[in-house]
C-alpha cells in the first residue's frame, strides 16, 4: 500500500467533519514533552542532615537524568510525626501530576496499621509507590566505656535509651525490645533525629539508641567506627546483615523466646524491606508514574550514583515500586490478634 503524501493527509483530513479531524491530527503528549522543563518537588519526612535525608539528596542528584526531558529535582525537608506529615502532604495536598514526590521512613506507612491515631490521616495501600533504595538493618548502639557494653547488658542493668517520637524507628524499636527482648532501659524520647541523639551519648545525657539505620550509622558517624568508639548491640532485620554478622553482632531473634513475641518482631520489622520508599500520590496518573518507577529503577543501576552512595557511604539494596505497593499490601492483610499486639509493643505500657 503506497504512503500517502503530507499533502493528501492534509487533504483528508480537511474534508472529515471538525471533532473528527481535530481527534486524527491530535498529538499525544510524549513522557519527554511533558517532562521537559518541569520541576519534580522531592520531599523528605526527616530533618536536614540525617539518614533519609543524606539519601534522598544523593537520589535526587541523578534521578532526573533518567527521566525524559530531564527535570529539575529540587529536595526540600518536611520533618514531623516520623514522616507522617510529609506522606499526609503527599496523599492530600502535593500536585496530582507527577511533580510531586516524598522520600519517608518505613515507620510512616507502618504507622495507619499500628496507631490507629494516623489512620484517618493517611492510607499507605493507596498511595503509589515508586521504589525504594534500600532494605536496611536496624541497629542499637552505645559508645565505648558504657554500662551497657553488649545487647544482653540491657536486660540487666538500667539505663537511658534515647528515642524521637511515634512512627521513628529509635522511639518504636526502642519499646519493641524492651516489650518483647526483656531490656529494661528508660526511653528518653523527643530527640529530634539519630544526630542529636549521637550527641547527647557523646554528651552522657543518654547510653545508646536502637533503631538506628545501620547505613546512617555509617554514613552518620564513620569515626565511631573506624576508630572503635562504639559497642553496635544487636542487629535488627529479618535476614542476619553479612557486615554485621561478620562483626559478631547478634540478631534481634537471638534475645526473642515467645513465639508470638517473634511474630510481633516479624510484623514491626519486616519494614525493613521498604526502608527508603519514595511515594507519589493515589492520584497520579498511571503514565507518570510509570515513567518515574522506570528512571528510578535506573538511577538505582546506575554508576555514577553507585560511586555516589559509596563515596557517601550509604548501602543501596533496591526494590522496586511494584514490589513494594505489593508488600505493603499483604502487611496491611495481617491478623488482627498480632495487628493489636505489635501495636501495644511499640507503646509505652
Amino acid at each position: 500500500m503506497p504512503m500517502l503524501s503530507f499533502a493528501t493527509r492534509v487533504l483528508a483530513l480537511a474534508a472529515l467533519p471538525p471533532a473528527l479531524a481535530a481527534a486524527f491530527s491530535a498529538t499525544p503528549v510524549s513522557a519527554s514533552d511533558y517532562y521537559a522543563g518541569k520541576t519534580i518537588e522531592l520531599l523528605v519526612g526527616a530533618p536536614p542532615g540525617g539518614g533519609y535525608d543524606i539519601y534522598a539528596r544523593a537520589v535526587a542528584r541523578h534521578f532526573g537524568r533518567h527521566i525524559p526531558g530531564t527535570p529539575t529535582i529540587v529536595v526540600k525537608n518536611m520533618p514531623g510525626a516520623g514522616s507522617a506529615k510529609a506522606a499526609q502532604y503527599i496523599q492530600s495536598i502535593a500536585p496530582k501530576d507527577g511533580t510531586a514526590l516524598a522520600g519517608v521512613m518505613p515507620g510512616a506507612i507502618m504507622g495507619p496499621l499500628l496507631d490507629d491515631r494516623t489512620a484517618p490521616m493517611f492510607d499507605p495501600t493507596k498511595i503509589r509507590y515508586v521504589g525504594t533504595a534500600n532494605s536496611g538493618t536496624r541497629v542499637c548502639a552505645t559508645l565505648k566505656g558504657s554500662k551497657i557494653s553488649r545487647f544482653a547488658d540491657t536486660q540487666k542493668v538500667k539505663a537511658k535509651f534515647g528515642g524521637s517520637s511515634p512512627n521513628d524507628s529509635t522511639y518504636e524499636y526502642g519499646y519493641l525490645h524492651k516489650h518483647t527482648s526483656g531490656a529494661i532501659y528508660d526511653l528518653v524520647s523527643g530527640y529530634r533525629g539519630t544526630n542529636e541523639m549521637a550527641l547527647a551519648m557523646e554528651r552522657g545525657e543518654i547510653d545508646g539508641l536502637c533503631g538506628w539505620d545501620w547505613s546512617s550509622f555509617k554514613s552518620q558517624k564513620p569515626d565511631w567506627l573506624r576508630d572503635g568508639k562504639a559497642n553496635v548491640l544487636l542487629q535488627v532485620s529479618i535476614d542476619p546483615h553479612p557486615e554485621l554478622t561478620k562483626m559478631g553482632v547478634p540478631t534481634v531473634f537471638e534475645f526473642v523466646k515467645d513465639a508470638e513475641a517473634r511474630k510481633v518482631v516479624e510484623l514491626v520489622i519486616s519494614q525493613t524491606v521498604f526502608h527508603r520508599s519514595y511515594i507519589a500520590p493515589p492520584e497520579t496518573p498511571p503514565a507518570q508514574l510509570e515513567v518515574l518507577r522506570k528512571a528510578f529503577d535506573a538511577t538505582m543501576a546506575d554508576k555514577e550514583f553507585l560511586a555516589d552512595a559509596e563515596k557517601t557511604r550509604i548501602d543501596i539494596e533496591p526494590l522496586s515500586g511494584a514490589k513494594v505497593q505489593e508488600v505493603v499490601a499483604k502487611l496491611y492483610a495481617a491478623p488482627p490478634a498480632i495487628v493489636d499486639r505489635a501495636r501495644k509493643a511499640i507503646r509505652p505500657d
